[in-house]
């Protein structure tokens, strides 16, 4: 888990920056705009994810894990129906997940996403008050009071599956599919997005 903060850091750099969030002047209609983007990557991204997880479905709680159902009640809150969520861009440019190394990958970057949330809930629920136009953040909330023991347990997965496979190329692979996953957001987010799968 270590190797993966480090080797993936500038990744991770680049895609908080383009989360604007945290900004001063963040608008309801902000925050909505943020939330559709999220949605158009996590609702294909998890359902890409789940196949190459699926084995590991006990030991990851795989099933209390996905975001989708969150994100979509924050935007039926804050307005939206089933046909507008329908109507709702989709990434198309997603991280190669050709295993379950990649796909290891790709959640320790939603994981991680989840955890660094916590920080974003706090500016939310300061910078929005009692406005009730926002919702009660279900998204950011994800988790409840178990988003340390959640990130742990996932941490631990990681971990017993790097020491299975004992392989430099397992490892390599977890840590590219971070990478990938972490511009497929940026790139996302910035509209930099193609019909092409990103492999950088």
């Amino acid at each position: 888990m270590q190797r993966l903060k480090t080797e993936t850091r500038s990744h991770h750099e680049r895609t908080e920056g383009v989360v604007r969030l945290m900004d001063a002047h963040l608008t309801p209609e902000d925050y909505q705009r943020q939330l559709e983007d999220f949605y158009g990557l996590y609702l294909p991204l998890e359902a890409r994810l789940a196949g190459p997880l699926s084995a590991l479905g006990p030991a990851l709680a795989l099933e209390s894990r996905w975001k989708t159902p969150l994100l979509e009640a924050d935007l039926r809150a804050l307005g939206h129906d089933t046909a507008s969520l329908a109507r709702l861009p989709r990434a198309c440019a997603l991280p190669i997940l050709s295993g379950l190394a990649e796909a290891l990958g790709c959640a320790y970057v939603l994981e991680g996403s989840t955890l660094g949330g916590q920080l974003i809930l706090r500016h939310l629920t300061r910078h929005f008050g009692a406005d009730a136009r926002v919702g009660d953040f279900a998204f950011f909330r994800a988790y409840g009071d178990r988003v340390g023991p959640m990130w742990r347990a996932f941490g631990d997965v990681v971990t017993q599956a790097s020491e299975q496979a004992a392989s430099d190329s397992f490892d390599a692979a977890v840590i590219q599919g971070a990478r990938d996953t972490f511009d497929a957001f940026a790139a996302w987010m910035t509209r930099e997005n193609t019909d092409v799968p990103v492999r950088l």
